[in-house]
């Protein structure tokens, strides 16, 4: 079953089970996927975004859902922290298994040695392979700062 496809049939028994939570989210996820859909139009790819876009959108929403509800218990509003984690839950069920930090510093000493990257110029590419690789598996945040150490040390 395609991603899309289960996130469509989720969305079915959700509404079936009342779960406005899930359902609220699925909404959401569905709605930035037709807009990413769009944008791929725009861009002369009649076939929409594929699974990569899709893992890359959902991995951009759950940072944005973090981000807010620690926002949240900063602000002492911990019903509005307490929603945004299910969120997280539930978008983390439409994601791989996350890289672990010695998975992410492995694939990054990989890639640089690949590139023959030697200095940080070759950051953005060796960042732009990362991404192509592991899109939806690997923190950005955290392997570009495995990628800098190696290419400063």
């Amino acid at each position: 079953m395609s991603l899309r496809a289960r996130i469509l049939a989720d969305l079915k028994d959700a509404m079936r089970a009342r779960d406005n939570v899930k359902v609220s989210t699925l909404r959401l996820i569905q709605a930035a996927i037709k807009d990413r859909d769009i944008a791929a139009r725009t861009e002369d790819r009649c076939e929409g975004c594929d699974v990569q876009e899709i893992q890359a959108l959902l991995q951009k929403l759950l940072k944005q859902r973090e981000e807010s509800a620690a926002t949240y218990e900063q602000a002492g509003r911990l019903d509005l922290a307490e929603r945004e984690r299910e969120e997280v839950g539930i978008l983390r069920t439409y994601l791989p298994e996350p890289m672990k930090l010695t998975e992410i510093a492995e694939a990054a000493k990989t890639v640089v040695s690949e590139l023959g990257a030697c200095g940080l110029k070759d950051m953005g590419r060796c960042m732009a392979a990362l991404k192509k690789r592991y899109t939806g598996r690997m923190d950005f945040s955290k392997a570009g700062q495995e990628v800098k150490t190696l290419l400063q040390g």
